[in-house]
């Protein structure tokens, strides 16, 4: 049957490395990375199609690639391959929401009450407590959507029936809003974290009323069309990936292989953001380098705060902060990296970036029967990142 990783369409989930200084590696070449990236595919179970690529400023780009395009061919996973970013959207969208506050046309203060009244509430939710911070932050306590009863039985055992499916994010906040929340922030206590991507689809909402267009268009301008990223687009409810791209699949209720990679469930603002390893990359040095946002919004990305309420998260990542739509993980050799993640149906992503953007790693998996142990995935991912920020080029 479809497992619970396919509902995590923007779960969070990466491990990291083990604490400590260390001496520089030997040079990172383009065999490290295919080594690296077969046990990425090994710890995935070996039934997966694994791509990565790594860009930097002290050397050429490196790119490794393990798999064939569709089951049972021989054509290889194309080096541009197009995949769903799943999770990864949220730093898209969150940069986004910074660029807005930079440009003052809202608060981080601000209320989701002020920009969405009536929206949250009921079952002890009160939006009047919940700051645009909490939401891009993870700080609002919010029940995940996607964690509803009905949205799974739908996602797991009628996939098929669901795979177009066309529902409004204000709908889908609806669904939260029938549960009670986690946790209501409290103004002067302590601050608490729990992943929910219906923080997302209202940090889109709120967005789409300050920058008066609708929230993939801001990112297609602001972002997109901005860096100049020909591969990356955010498709909405088209459920085709533009070409070329690895066919997903996974096992259905009958024990048969569903293939997956044509749906719309990812099109609102927590998941729906299409791209490449190579785009990938680009956006995160650029955000790294200073080039996506002012200095001030910036550092407001990167006021970090610990995971308090979320002992699956922890599960899957045992270490590491989360800032507002990015991750903070420590390197090995000292320093960190930061990231965000995403788990889609049939697709996982993982990117990376050094701290001063000179450096960037993603790495694509796509399944072929069952979704990777997450844990045993993320472990192997961020050895192969690890490596990747903590070592030298190769001379010449």
């Amino acid at each position: 049957m479809l497992t619970a990783a396919l509902l995590a369409l923007g779960s969070p989930a990466l491990a990291t490395a083990a604490a400590g200084h260390t001496a520089a590696r030997p040079a990172y070449d383009r065999d490290t990375l295919r080594r690296d990236l077969a046990a990425v595919r090994k710890a995935g179970g070996g039934d997966v199609n694994v791509l990565a690529r790594v860009d930097r400023t002290d050397g050429p780009p490196l790119m490794a690639r393990i798999g064939t395009r569709t089951a049972g061919s021989s054509a290889p996973v194309p080096w541009n391959a197009h995949f769903r970013v799943a999770s990864t959207t949220k730093t898209f969208v969150a940069t986004v929401v910074l660029q807005l506050v930079a440009e003052k046309r809202l608060s981080l203060d601000d209320t989701v009450e002020h920009w969405l009244p009536g929206v949250v509430t009921g079952n002890g939710n009160d939006g009047g407590r919940i700051t645009v911070r909490d939401l891009l932050r993870q700080t609002s306590g919010l029940y995940d959507y996607i964690d509803d009863p009905d949205i799974q039985d739908r996602l797991l055992h009628h996939f098929d029936e669901n795979r177009y499916d066309t529902t409004p994010a204000a709908d889908l906040v609806a669904v939260a809003m029938r549960h009670r929340p986690a946790f209501v922030p409290e103004p002067h206590g302590p601050t608490r974290w729990a992943y929910s991507n219906t923080n997302y689809l209202l940090a889109g909402m709120i967005a789409e009323k300050a920058g008066g267009a609708p929230w993939d268009a801001l990112v297609e301008h602001r972002v997109i069309a901005k860096l100049g990223l020909r591969d990356t687009s955010v498709p909405g409810l088209d459920p085709f990936l533009p070409g070329p791209y690895v066919r997903a699949y996974l096992t259905d209720a009958d024990g048969e292989r569903l293939d997956v990679t044509e749906h719309s469930l990812q099109h609102t603002a927590d998941s729906g953001v299409v791209s490449t390893t190579a785009d990938l990359n680009t956006f995160f040095r650029a955000l790294a380098g200073g080039r996506l946002l002012p200095a001030a919004q910036w550092r407001e990305m990167r006021q970090f705060v610990e995971r308090t309420d979320d002992p699956e998260d922890v599960a899957e990542m045992p270490e590491g902060t989360y800032g507002l739509g990015l991750r903070e993980i420590p390197l090995s050799c000292g320093g960190f990296y930061f990231t965000h993640e995403g788990d889609g149906a049939g697709v996982n992503t993982r990117p990376a970036v050094s701290a001063d953007g000179g450096r960037a790693v993603t790495v694509s998996l796509t399944t072929i029967t069952a979704p990777p142990d997450l844990p045993a995935l993320n472990r192997a991912t961020n050895t192969l990142i690890d490596h990747v920020l903590c070592t030298r080029p190769p001379k010449g």
